[in-house]
């Protein structure tokens, strides 16, 4: 069997910009992939790496064209081995085949060398678990992050910083104040807004982007986050089935919506397992999000 080849990213393309085109086309929607054993069971699918691909690739049929990205939920993948893990190789193979943004939801988030071989796995040309962006937690200090961001930037991909979550527990940490009284999640916002300058001051869409759960996007303000400032696409978890919906989005993100990145996995996929009903469901949605998105 021949090795699945990722292709590399187009010489001087960024992240932010093949992102802002792709929202622009498709809307502002990332659908995510995230074939846990209900998901399986619902489609008819065994929750075994046969039944893992059958699911996985059917979701990249229905979805790649019709949405702005998908995000594949990589801890679904690795429950399967290393039979599961090839199922993904294949998954951002094809993706990246058909012209369809990818964000690998890893949250990958360690110091030296180990984040630096969990970049090369993730933002490298040619590696077969390539991305087109992954997800990173910046709770060891934004400052970890460093060999990833450093490497999406020179290969043209993106990085999501965690920054404000919809967990419960998030708040103990992301809202905690430092000495000077600042929210920690208002200094990984301004590490991202540093990250992003350049782009900000030509008037683009900004590489380094931050997860800002879609039910949590109100704190900001009040913890201090300027998150139109950071000029950084925001992953909005939670439209669907956590409750938010594409009205709430607008509200809640005001002046950035325009950053605004909508994530949903069970409110699309539950129209599965026809690909035309699923394609229709995420087509439906992402026009609905970029309805009340616009302006």
């Amino acid at each position: 069997m021949e090795e699945d080849v990722v292709p590399e990213v187009q010489a001087g393309a960024t992240f932010g910009g093949r992102l802002r085109e792709a929202m622009e086309v498709h809307g502002p929607l990332a659908v995510g992939l995230d074939p846990h054993p209900g998901l399986l069971a619902a489609w008819g699918c065994a929750d075994d790496p046969a039944g893992l691909e059958r699911f996985a690739m059917t979701g990249v049929e229905a979805l790649a064209g019709a949405v702005a990205a998908v995000k594949p939920q990589s801890a679904f993948f690795e429950r399967h081995g290393s039979r599961g893990v090839a199922v993904l190789e294949r998954v951002l193979a094809a993706l990246a085949e058909a012209g369809c943004l990818s964000v690998l939801d890893v949250k990958r988030g360690d110091v030296g060398s180990t984040m630096e071989a969990y970049a090369q796995a993730s933002l490298a040309d040619g590696a077969p678990g390539a991305a087109d962006a992954v997800t990173a937690s910046p709770y060891l200090g934004l400052g970890s992050l460093r060999p990833a961001l450093d490497l999406a930037a020179s290969t043209g991909r993106g990085v999501f910083v965690l920054a404000l979550t919809s967990n419960p527990e998030g708040a103990s940490v992301q809202h905690a104040r430092d000495e000077d009284g600042r929210a920690v999640a208002a200094g990984v916002a301004r590490g991202v807004a540093a990250e992003n300058a350049a782009a900000v001051a030509q008037g683009r869409l900004g590489s380094v982007g931050m997860v800002v759960g879609a039910t949590t996007g109100r704190a900001a303000e009040q913890l201090g986050l300027d998150l139109a400032a950071t000029g950084a696409p925001l992953l909005a978890p939670g439209l669907g089935a956590q409750g938010a919906t594409p009205e709430d989005l607008a509200r809640v993100f005001g002046p950035a919506r325009r950053q605004v990145l909508a994530t949903s996995t069970r409110a699309v996929l539950a129209a599965g397992p026809d690909v035309r009903a699923v394609r229709a469901a995420a087509r439906d949605l992402s026009e609905r999000c970029a309805l009340a998105l616009a302006g």
